[in-house]
């Protein structure tokens, strides 16, 4: 595996090509090669990741979205992390979709705050057809406002995603979780198949794919690494990658896991820097229980998203000031995004985000 080493030009272009390797993307990973990115002596890793990074994104500057329970509760899921699967007694009571109005009062809330994205996550197994104008008014109103719209809603069918298509949707949040040999101790509700079947639906439909996974969970370093080489090799790669620490909740079956090292998760943000250079990588759920110092690693090895507002569905989240204290400390700025509502594309950088683990339905 070949580390990067300065080549004294100053030249980032230059820095990588000495190296040997790539800052542009690739779909032909193999699980020896990520896993032997996850061996590297950490400021090794820190450092390659941080040189691709550089190479397509501002170092300093970090998308702010706001994600929305639009319908909490009461899934059919047996997601193992999941507190809003029915099956478990978590003390998340089972709620209706909500109205129009209380949805895009939240919006502009969270658009007053400083997000750029706003992302809506209902706890469905799939979508309904007799919901989705109901989702499309929202994601015309979300857009309406200037914001980029995400929405995290279940398995969907090829026709029902070209009709949120046509509501101007811009990103489709579907995690696959972790590695297709571990999925199978997540969930047994549904496969690892049926979650690619609808990012396909997403992709064939001109929507740009939010998919990432949770660590913590139990699983091996191997299953971090096999993750990211599914997400890696797919086809086109998700153009956001939301990275979730397990969020422990009484009541769901991972309560009471061993805790994943939180330099892991660290190494875990910047192989998927890596392996793709020009997603937005998002550092989700669990940042409430994370410190400051851990954060900023987070940072340093590409992560340059986050949620904002003090929840995440159903779980915690820090509250605003402390981010904006942490950004303050470590010269992090709001990324900015331009949106045209006339012709339902955006003209910015975008980011990403399902259930509680700030982004997996």
């Amino acid at each position: 595996m070949t580390v990067i080493a300065m080549n004294g030009t100053g030249s980032l272009a230059g820095t990588i090509a000495t190296a040997g390797i790539s800052a542009e993307p690739r779909h032909d990973w193999t699980l020896a090669e990520v896993e032997a990115l996850f061996s590297l002596p950490f400021n090794d890793l820190i450092f390659q990741a941080q040189t691709i990074h550089r190479a397509h994104f501002s170092p300093n500057e970090v998308q702010l979205a706001t994600l929305l329970s639009i319908k909490t509760g009461g899934c059919p899921e047996d997601c193992a992390y999941c507190p809003q699967a029915a099956r478990y007694s978590t003390g998340v009571e089972a709620e209706k979709l909500m109205a129009l109005d209380a949805v895009l009062a939240e919006a502009q809330k969270a658009k007053a705050a400083g997000a750029s994205r706003y992302c809506m996550g209902a706890a469905w197994r799939e979508l309904k057809d007799r919901d989705v104008d109901q989702i499309a008014a929202m994601i015309k109103g979300v857009r309406a406002l200037g914001m980029e719209s995400c929405v995290t809603l279940g398995m969907l069918t090829g026709d029902q995603a070209k009709r949120l298509k046509e509501a101007g949707l811009d990103y489709y949040n579907h995690n696959i979780d972790t590695s297709p040999e571990h999925y199978g101790e997540i969930i047994t509700t549904r496969h690892m198949e049926d979650r690619l079947e609808t990012l396909g639906h997403v992709r064939d439909a001109g929507i740009k794919v939010c998919c990432g996974g949770i660590v913590g969970m139990g699983e091996q370093q191997r299953d971090r690494a096999g993750m990211l080489v599914t997400l890696a090799n797919m086809p086109t790669h998700p153009e956001s990658v939301p990275i979730n620490m397990l969020v422990q909740v009484p009541g769901t079956p991972l309560h009471g896991s061993d805790k994943l090292d939180p330099l892991e998760f660290v190494r875990t943000i910047a192989v998927a820097r890596i392996l793709m250079p020009k997603s937005m990588v998002r550092l989700s759920a669990g940042r409430e229980t994370m410190s400051d110092e851990i954060q900023a690693l987070a940072f340093l090895a590409g992560a340059n998203s986050i949620f904002v507002g003090t929840k995440l569905l159903t779980t915690a989240n820090p509250t605003q000031d402390r981010d904006a204290q942490l950004f303050a400390r470590l010269g992090l700025t709001a990324m900015e995004v331009e949106i045209e509502a006339e012709d339902g594309h955006d003209h910015g950088h975008g980011c990403g985000h399902g259930g509680d683990h700030a982004c997996h339905a």
